[in-house]
Order: structure tokens, then C-alpha cells, then sequence
């Protein structure tokens, strides 16, 4: 009676410290713990909404940009394609100015393709970059969020077998979108880059 006490109370050690466990078949079929691997997550998008009005003249001005999204919703993220999105994240970074349009008296101009610019401008030209080499439009989404210090943001995300990628100005580390500081407010559609959804 007092080994089974032993026994069940070392058993539930894991589930008083909040640890995740998995029952996996070890040597000659004993379980062993391994760590739960996380299931790939993508970002849920919501109810359409209203796309931002700078988006909105950015298509006006670049409709190639705008089309109807074609070919594959979901990446397959090969090393080859990794390398590829760390490429393009790294150089298009480095390669930009930070510079804010806010205050500018046209308002909020989103570009691609320009030497310099703010948070959405790397973005679309991230996308625009990858759409070149060959990604599928549909898998590349301009996303809007708020920073942890509650700042307006843009990033890009992809959509890849292992989740929703981000990538962003202010890191050249991509990462999945649970993993960032951002707060998520809306995203464009896959199939048609002018509708939007709320998130």
C-alpha cells in the first residue's frame, strides 16, 4: 500500500509543476515523458473589415501588387525556402531607412520597392521580393498590430507548413506570430490582397 502511494505520488509530480508530458513507447516497450512538440498555429482571421485607407491607394497606384492571389495557400518550408525568407528578411532591413510618413502632409503613403520608408513599406517590398523569386502570393499577407509600447505596426507574414511566420523591420530573426511582442488587429486576404479581416 505504501509503494503505491510512492508511485502515484511521484506520477503526478509533473501535473503539480505545470510540466507537459507525452507517453512515448520506450525500450521494450516502457513509456518515457518527451516534451509535447507544438502544433503548428496560424493567425484566425475574424470578421471582414475595412482595409487601411493607405492600402486602399497603394492598390489604386500598384495593381499588379492587388491581384487575386494564385497558387499555393500554405508553403512547404524546405531549408531552401527558409534560407530564402532569412535572405530576403535580412536584406530588405539592412537595405531600407526607417523613416515615418506620418507626418508628412500627405498622410500615410504605403510604397514598395523604395529606398526608404516605414513598417508597411518593408513589408511590401518583402512580399513583393518573394512573389519574384517565385512564392506563392496567396502564402504572403500584409498583417497590422500594435507593439508592446502600443505603437501602430506592419509586418509580413508568410504562410508556411510550420505556421505563420513573421517578418519584420525590426528584427532580422523570423519568427512564428505567437512569438512576437505584437498585438494583432487585422490582415489581408490571401485570395484577394484588397479585402481584409480582423484578427
Amino acid at each position: 500500500m505504501f509503494k503505491k502511494l510512492i508511485v502515484t505520488a511521484i506520477a503526478t509530480l509533473p501535473l503539480l509543476f505545470g510540466a507537459t508530458v507525452a507517453d512515448a513507447a520506450g525500450p521494450a516497450g516502457f513509456s518515457r515523458g518527451i516534451a509535447k512538440t507544438p502544433a503548428v498555429s496560424f493567425i484566425r482571421e475574424r470578421s471582414p473589415t475595412l482595409a487601411p485607407f493607405a492600402h486602399v491607394k497603394f492598390c489604386k497606384s500598384n495593381p499588379a501588387d492587388c491581384n487575386a492571389g494564385r497558387g499555393e495557400a500554405i508553403v512547404n518550408l524546405t531549408g531552401a525556402k527558409r534560407g530564402q525568407l532569412q535572405s530576403v528578411n535580412a536584406q530588405v532591413n539592412r537595405s531600407m531607412r526607417a523613416r515615418s510618413d506620418q507626418n508628412g502632409a500627405a498622410g500615410d503613403i504605403w510604397q514598395a520597392g523604395t529606398q526608404s520608408g516605414d513598417c508597411e513599406d518593408f513589408a511590401l517590398t518583402k512580399r513583393r521580393q518573394l512573389i519574384s523569386m517565385g512564392w506563392s502570393p496567396r502564402s504572403l499577407r500584409v498583417a497590422v498590430a500594435t507593439t508592446s509600447s502600443g505603437e501602430g505596426h506592419a509586418v509580413l507574414l508568410v504562410k508556411t507548413s510550420k505556421g505563420d511566420l513573421v517578418l519584420d523591420n525590426r528584427t532580422s530573426t523570423i519568427k512564428n506570430w505567437r512569438r512576437t511582442d505584437l498585438r494583432w488587429v487585422k490582415i489581408q486576404s490571401g485570395d484577394n490582397p484588397r479585402r481584409w479581416f480582423s484578427l
